[in-house]
This record gives structure tokens, C-alpha cells and sequence, in this order.
């Protein structure tokens, strides 16, 4: 058996040939002092650390670290660290083990950066076995939280403390970057005072005194003071997304208003303002969210998720104004190039990124893309009167889309609606701005797409007509039928507005013509009935299909009425309006005609009881729940409401 001097001599030996050591079995003796003093060993290893660490802080600051192969040299330093440490570990725990938890401070603080969760624990694993080893503690448990403890006990008032509490620091960010956030909240206490003692520098106290005794200490990649404040912001956003998710909006309020106050990069804090709004929004109070969201911008200007939450507290408060304006500021800064940059820049070997994972805090970073944010900001545009606006806003969004289709890029975007939808609704807003030509052309796109798709009949049946095994699929080709004839209807529809715009009343007639004749495919099947014309009564506002279709059905039959008014046909106008009306009701333009025939028709009492009734109609604003492109036309013949009124005057009482 090797004596301790003779193992020393062979390893220095092997140390000098670049070899690296095995371990040792598990059961060998630790030595004293006395017996083991290999200076020249760990001035050598000290100062390979320290190289190390001196050429990656000469990288960082170069910015090298930074540039597209970051995780291939982190890789790089990851594996320098390793290898240094196996030197180290392949002989017993020494009496100062202060280098051995420097280089695993290092080595791990690497591996957490290359997200090597997995292997940064089981280093931590055995520091802790090695350092219960020295001090003869038994661990008597095996959950890491408890051994921590023990551990952190058994180090107190000793030279190790203060790089234990180090190693402490990487567990931490571990749990957070792992969103074991129940397991910090376990050892609130023992991080609690983790932090005060290195922010106030009490565990450096033996560290200094270790440099004092040689100049040549080892040197750690990242100050753990500075770790600890990045842990503990992070871990109140963290915590405080948590809570609010889970409704407890007051308590994650309270920590979310310390962690602004916290010494932290500006991104973070502008972080703990964000979610200090959302918390104050659950709360019903929009408008102190607001000031929330604007100290967040104001604090960090990339905290676009700042802006787009305001859009909906805008949306909510029907501030459409202030909406408009957020939603043109959010497109121009995510069409800028800093926009595709990461919110939170990886300006440290440990990024917030790395520590902010959990899915309630990304879903209230979440911010839309600029073509959804596009759409929206078109589609409020023409829904509140600034037409102009929407149809410039709808053609730089189809561009945008076919540039990328041109491109191989597919154009479908998930949180848009479909591209037929996307046609119909420019037109909606081409037709809107007396642009009736462009309006057909773009229609006549849809029409040319979807024409040779549609189905012979469709037949809408009830969901528990299927087993719910046959529902999934059947009931996507269903609704894919469907959304090709309503598609195409509907730009029917608008093709019949444009020629009543431009007084075609024979081309008008066609169009709204086509779109009743493919309407009159759908069929509707209620549970023990046979499959029947949709009418009104069989509306539920749960089955959208079928309310989309009635309203397209009355707006063709009311736009053909009125047409066949135009051309002295009333008979023929008073039959359609009166079927418009029984398909929806509501329809104010098919009211008003419906008695302006009447009165030409000489039933002048039965028009003024139709104007009467139509002016009764709840005028409840579906703007925004209905299609644009299903909106009552603003063109063509209308009926001036005041002049019908002084009819009803002239008639006299009955």
C-alpha cells in the first residue's frame, strides 16, 4: 500500500506529464496536514484556475463570448473547468478545500449556462459528499434540500463557509431555472440569509484571510454577490407570475413591489413593474396597470410586453383611440431590427432567460407578431371609421404575406385568420372607401380559390349526432365544407354591394343571386329530424357557423331586394326583403326597404307598423363580434330615416 508521501510524488509526477489522475477509492483515509502539504501541486492547479478564469473575463469583455458560437466556447471553458477539476478530485479532500469548491463553482456555473441542469447536480452532489466527508458529518437523508442544511450546519465558522454558501448560490439558480419553486420556498429562510451574508460580505471573511496568507487564491467566474442579486429579483418574478396565475394577485403584488426596488438590470425590473400591472388588472384596477406598464417602458424600452398589455387594458376600458395608437407604436418597434433581439440580452454567463423558464411568467411576456399585430390595428381601423387607414394597414398586410409565400415561407400564420378571410375583410375595407373595383378584384381572388372546392350539399348536424370518436375528424372536414362556401358566399355578397355602389343593378342582382343559390346547399339536422332549410329559431349563438350563415343568407336576400327595387321589380324586392328579414331579423337596411316597398305598394299603414318595428330593434353594437365583411352595407341606395318619419307624420294616426 502507497504511502501518502509516495501517492503525492506519483501524482505530481503524472501533473507534470498531463495526465490526468483517477479517482480514488471511496473508503481512503483523509490526511492532516501534517501528513499531506503539496504546495508546488496546488499552486499549480490554483493557478490554472485562475488563467482560466482570467482569459474568460478578458473574452466577456471583448464581447467574443457573445457572438454566434457562444455555446460552442462556453462548451470549450465547460470542459477546461472539468478536466481541472478531475485533477483535483483524483486525490483525497484536502484540509483547505477552499480551491476544489472554487473550480466546482466554476465548472458548474458553465454547465448551468449550457443548460446541463443534470450534470451541474451531480457535481453539486459530490462538493457536498466531499465536503460531509472532511467534516465527518453524516448527511442521514438523501433529499437535497435537508443534506443542504446539514451541510451548510456543518461548515458554520469555518474557513469553507463562505465558498459552501457559493456553491449554495449555483443550487439555487438551479431550483429557479428548474421552476422548483416550492423547494425554495422550503428553504426561504437559509436563502434569505444567504443573501444578507454576501451582500453584507461576511462570508468572505475567511477568503480574505486565505488571500492574505497568499496572494494567489483562486478566482471565481462570476461574483457571487452579484449571482445573488440576480437570484432574488428572479425569484420574485417568478414567484409573483406563479401567484398571479394561480389567482393570488395581492400576495404576488407585494413581493413584485419589493423586487422593484431591488438592485437588478433594468430588463428585470422593468419585469417586476409588468407584473405588478398584471397583478393590479386581475385587481380591477386598469388604470393604476397602466402606470404599471409605463414604468416598465420607461425603465427598459425593449419591454414591448409592457405595450401590448396596455393594448388590452385599452381594449377593455373601449379606449379606442389610446388602443389605435398603442397598437401603430407596437408594429413600428417589432418591425424594427432590435425587435428580433432577446428581450432579456445574455450579457452574463447566467442570463435571466436561463432562470425565467415557467409557463405562467411566458405567457405574460407573451407579445404577438407584427403581421397579428397588423391585422388587429387594420381591423379596428376600419371597424371605428378610419377606412383610409385600414385598407393602407390590410394591403401592406397582404404584401407581407405574399412576400413571404414568394419567398417559400408559408403565408398561413397561426393567431391570423385564414387568407380568404384576410381578402374579404380588405375588401370589406376597399368597398368602405369607395374603392368598389379593387374590392371585386380581390373577392374574384377568393372566389378563383375556392370555387372548385365546393362541396355538392353540406349538412350541418348536431354534436351529439356522432359518437365522439367519429366528431374530431368529421367534424373538421365538416367545418373546412363549410368555411368554403361561406368564404365564397360571402365574396359574392360583397361583389353584389360593389355593383350596387356603381347602380349595376343587373350585375348586383347576379352576384347576390350566386350567394343565395350556394347557400341553399347547406341543409341543418337536428336529433330525430330529417335534414332541413336553416331558419332562424334553429340559431344558436353556440353554433357560429350557423349564425354566420343566417346573416349572410338575409344580407343577400336584403341586398337583392333593394336591388330589384332599383328596377321598379316589387314584387319581387318585397318577397326577398320579407325572407331576409325571417333569416335575420335584426337587419335594420331590409326593415327600412321592406316598408319603403310597402308604401310604394300603396299598404302605407303596413309600412309605417314595419318602419315602427324596425326602429324598435335593440341596437346592441355587434361591430365587434361580427365578420367586417358581414357588417350591413354603408354604400349603395340607403334610406334616410328622419324623411320616412315625416311620412309617418303626413299619414296621420290610424
Amino acid at each position: 500500500m502507497f504511502t501518502s508521501g509516495l501517492l503525492v510524488t506519483l501524482w505530481q509526477t503524472r501533473e507534470s506529464s498531463n495526465e490526468t489522475p483517477p479517482s480514488l477509492p471511496q473508503n481512503s483515509n483523509i490526511m492532516s496536514d501534517k501528513m499531506y502539504k503539496p504546495p508546488p501541486l496546488l499552486d499549480r492547479w490554483i493557478q490554472e484556475n485562475n488563467e482560466l478564469v482570467n482569459k474568460w473575463k478578458h473574452q466577456e469583455g471583448g464581447g467574443d463570448a457573445l457572438g454566434r458560437d457562444q455555446n460552442q466556447s462556453r462548451g470549450w471553458w465547460s470542459s477546461e473547468f472539468h478536466k481541472l477539476l478531475r485533477k483535483i478530485q483524483g486525490v483525497p479532500p484536502l484540509a483547505d478545500m477552499q480551491l476544489e469548491l472554487s473550480v466546482v463553482y466554476n465548472a458548474c456555473l458553465y454547465s448551468i449556462a449550457l443548460s446541463q441542469v443534470s450534470e451541474a447536480e451531480l457535481l453539486l452532489t459530490q462538493a457536498t459528499e466531499r465536503v460531509l466527508q472532511m467534516t465527518g458529518d453524516d448527511p442521514m437523508a438523501s433529499d437535497p434540500p435537508v443534506i443542504w442544511q446539514i451541510v451548510l450546519k456543518s461548515v458554520e465558522n469555518t474557513a469553507l463557509n463562505s465558498s459552501v454558501l457559493h456553491l449554495f448560490c449555483l443550487q439555487w439558480a438551479i431550483w429557479l431555472a428548474t421552476c422548483r419553486l416550492k423547494t425554495i420556498q422550503e428553504l426561504q429562510e437559509e436563502l434569505s440569509s444567504l443573501f444578507e451574508t454576501l451582500s453584507a460580505g461576511v462570508g468572505d471573511d475567511m477568503r480574505s484571510e486565505a488571500r492574505g496568507k497568499s496572494s494567489n487564491a483562486p478566482l471565481l467566474v462570476m461574483d457571487p454577490r452579484r449571482l445573488t442579486e440576480l437570484l432574488q429579483i428572479c425569484t420574485f418574478i417568478a414567484q409573483g407570475a406563479e401567484r398571479l396565475n394561480e389567482g393570488r394577485s395581492s400576495e404576488a403584488l407585494t413581493d413584485l413591489q419589493t423586487a422593484s426596488s431591488l438592485p437588478a438590470p433594468r430588463t428585470l425590473v422593468a419585469y417586476s413593474h409588468l407584473l405588478s400591472g398584471s397583478c393590479l388588472a386581475h385587481m380591477n384596477c386598469p388604470q393604476m396597470a397602466l402606470q404599471c406598464f409605463r414604468k416598465a417602458l420607461e425603465t427598459d424600452s425593449r419591454c414591448i410586453c409592457a405595450l401590448y398589455q396596455s393594448i388590452l387594458i385599452y381594449r377593455q376600458l373601449r379606449n379606442t383611440q389610446a388602443e389605435i395608437q398603442a397598437l401603430r407604436l407596437l408594429h413600428s418597434t417589432l418591425m424594427l431590427p432590435s425587435a428580433t433581439e432577446p428581450v432579456v440580452a445574455d450579457t452574463h454567463l447566467l442570463s435571466p432567460t436561463l432562470l425565467l423558464r415557467s409557463q405562467s411568467l411566458s405567457s405574460l411576456l407573451f407579445v404577438p407578431s407584427a403581421l397579428t399585430v397588423l391585422h388587429s390595428l387594420a381591423l379596428k381601423c376600419v371597424l371605428h371609421g378610419r377606412v383610409s387607414d385600414s385598407v393602407e394597414y390590410y394591403l401592406d398586410l397582404l404584401a407581407a404575406l405574399h412576400s413571404e409565400h414568394q419567398h417559400g415561407v408559408h403565408a398561413e400564420v397561426p393567431s391570423l385568420p385564414r387568407l380568404p378571410e384576410l381578402y374579404l375583410e380588405a375588401g370589406a375595407a376597399l368597398l368602405m372607401a369607395r374603392r368598389p373595383v379593387d374590392c371585386v378584384a380581390l373577392c374574384d381572388e377568393v372566389i378563383s380559390t375556392t370555387l372548385e372546392l365546393l362541396p355538392e350539399k353540406v349538412v350541418l348536424e348536431e354534436p351529439d349526432e356522432r359518437s365522439e370518436a367519429e366528431t374530431g375528424v368529421v367534424c373538421a372536414e365538416g367545418e373546412e365544407r363549410v368555411a368554403m362556401l361561406l368564404w365564397t358566399g360571402a365574396a359574392y355578397l360583397l361583389q353584389g354591394h360593389c355593383h350596387t355602389h356603381l347602380k349595376d343593378w343587373k350585375q348586383a342582382l347576379t352576384h347576390y343571386t350566386r350567394c343565395i343559390n350556394l347557400l341553399v346547399k347547406v341543409r341543418f339536422k337536428k336529433k330525430g329530424f330529417q335534414p332541413q332549410i336553416p331558419s332562424a329559431d334553429m340559431v344558436d349563438k353556440q353554433r357560429t357557423d350557423l349564425c354566420i350563415l343566417q346573416r349572410l343568407k338575409g344580407l343577400s336576400l336584403a341586398g337583392r331586394g333593394i336591388s330589384f327595387t332599383q328596377t321598379d321589380q316589387l314584387r319581387e324586392a318585397l318577397r326577398d326583403l320579407q325572407l331576409s328579414l325571417q333569416a335575420f331579423p335584426d337587419n335594420v337596411g331590409a326593415g327600412l326597404w321592406c316598408g319603403e316597398v310597402l308604401w310604394r305598394l300603396g299598404r302605407r299603414r303596413e309600412a309605417a307598423a314595419c318602419w315602427e318595428k324596425t326602429w324598435s330593434f335593440t341596437t346592441q353594437s355587434t361591430t365587434e363580434t361580427v365578420p367586417v365583411y358581414l357588417q350591413e352595407p354603408q354604400s349603395g341606395p340607403l334610406l334616410d330615416s328622419t324623411e320616412l318619419r315625416h311620412r309617418i307624420q303626413k299619414l296621420g294616426p290610424t
